[in-house]
């Protein structure tokens, strides 16, 4: 009896000391998750900025005329010539 009672305090003092690990693992995980998240937010700002910059210079494009696109385009073929 007395050792069933031994193997029982053995088994509660590995899992106060697993306890003790996953707890201090968790921790760990957190702050990693916390410094990946604040990772993530800069390269979302740095993205949003250059999605903005090349808006912009989109924009400071000039636009191509009507006759210009038109001059640029190759003529049309009929797709089956035996339909003349």
């Amino acid at each position: 009896m007395i050792s069933e009672f031994q193997e029982l305090s053995d088994k509660i003092d590995q899992l106060a000391e697993m306890t003790t690990v996953l707890r201090r693992e968790n921790a760990q995980l957190r702050q990693a998750n916390a410094a990946l998240v604040a990772e993530n937010m800069g390269y979302q700002r740095r993205l949003s900025e250059a999605s903005a910059r090349v808006e912009a210079l989109l924009e400071q494009i000039p636009a191509l005329d009507n006759g210009d696109a038109a001059a640029t385009e190759e003529p049309k073929q009929p797709e089956n010539e035996d339909a003349r």
